[in-house]
């Protein structure tokens, strides 16, 4: 470390470097042994008609302790590659299916 460097200067930087991206979305497989595959949907306006269309995106995320059921509304944070597919971890479970 630098000498003039102060650490709440040190701290402010590690904030930022972590400062990760975190998604709400739907719990559409959790057959996989400590893994869920999350469903984002989002609404997007076409550029030329102005229509709404709906553009899902599939997310692979890791559960650690298999709490996840499909159906579950969870948050994911993004995070280093785990595996082939996985990006993202289970932050927690917003609401329960029903």
């Amino acid at each position: 470390m630098e000498a003039n460097v102060t650490p709440q200067e040190t701290a402010a930087a590690g904030t930022e470097r972590n400062m990760r991206k975190e998604i709400v979305g739907k719990v559409t497989s959790s057959k996989m042994d400590k893994s869920i595959t999350v469903a984002v949907v989002q609404k997007q306006k076409h550029p030329i008609y102005g229509k709404f269309v709906t553009k899902t995106t599939k997310f692979h995320a890791h559960d650690e302790k298999n709490e996840c059921g499909e159906g579950d509304t969870v948050r994911i944070m993004s995070t280093r590659p785990l595996s082939k597919l996985k990006r993202w971890r289970l932050v927690e479970v917003v609401e329960r299916a029903k």
